[in-house]
């Protein structure tokens, strides 16, 4: 991976923070501290902070290690689990053949 710094338009970076409200919230139901999750996590209490802020430039890693600890890693396979728009497109190369 290059050092250059991922840039998410603002539209995707407030789903982002979205993802991060939500382990935010998922974190406080379930009675835990950020340094307790950190700790479990195996990250910085900053690197929580910056997950739960929504920080795109933190690894997948971090943020399913974060799942992990909160019980909710199998989350993780619902990423792109649904390529609507790739089935789509094979569709319409499929018409188009006789």
């Amino acid at each position: 991976m290059s050092g250059k710094k991922q840039i998410l338009f603002p539209k995707y970076q407030k789903l982002f923070e979205q993802v991060g409200e939500n382990l935010k919230l998922a974190r406080k139901r379930r009675r835990l501290t950020m340094v307790q999750v950190a700790e479990r996590a195996g990250i910085d209490r900053t690197t929580l902070y910056q997950i739960e802020k929504g920080n795109g430039s933190v690894s997948m890693a971090a943020y399913f290690n974060v799942l992990r600890v909160l019980g909710m890693q199998d989350d993780i396979l619902k990423l792109a689990s649904d390529d609507e728009y790739g089935r789509k497109l094979q569709d319409l190369s499929l018409i188009g053949r006789k």
